[in-house]
């Protein structure tokens, strides 16, 4: 099932997610919605919030052959080395702007089996890991980047707010 992913200005996306208490059957049917909406939109990451759901759980594919299914992650690590570069983001969509993130990081989760998962991310990985991350906080791209930036792309966000914000 493809489910509809919630647009800036929704108030889903601004809600800090719960922690998942338990790997139910329901659970891991929304983490393969997740991914099969993923796939419909072409994204390399989407998290619960983005769908409506106030859970502590993304998906992520970067197109290296693993579809990683990410519950209840913990942040351990991030590198000092930071690169400045582009992202967007299914739920602000038609808007890409540089963004500040370590290099590498490096993650603790649970896997849909339950099982606990320390893994390192760099690159685009490590990236993604952030911005999921981030989603489960409540906090968007678009609130890490310069203030330039923020400028010149606030009367698209305005629009999007005004646009699909309820949705």
């Amino acid at each position: 099932m493809v489910y509809e992913i919630k647009i800036y200005g929704n108030e889903s996306l601004r809600t800090m997610a719960e922690p998942v208490q338990e790997i139910t059957p329901e659970i891991l049917e929304v983490l393969n919605n997740m991914v099969e909406t993923m796939h419909n939109v072409n994204g390399v990451g989407l998290a619960a919030p983005q769908v409506g759901i106030a859970k502590r759980m993304f998906v992520i594919d970067i197109g290296d052959g693993i579809v990683r299914k990410i519950i209840n992650p913990e942040l351990i690590e991030l590198s000092d080395i930071i690169e400045n570069e582009e992202e967007g983001c299914l739920s602000v969509p038609g808007i890409y702007k540089a963004v500040k993130r370590s290099v590498t990081v490096k993650i603790k989760y649970l896997n849909e089996k339950g099982e606990e998962v320390i893994e390192e991310g760099t690159d685009l990985l490590g990236r993604a890991f952030q911005h999921e991350y981030d989603h489960l906080e409540g906090i968007l791209f678009v609130d890490k980047i310069s203030p330039v930036a923020k400028r010149m792309v606030s009367k698209k966000l305005q629009l999007l707010k005004k646009e699909f914000g309820k949705n």
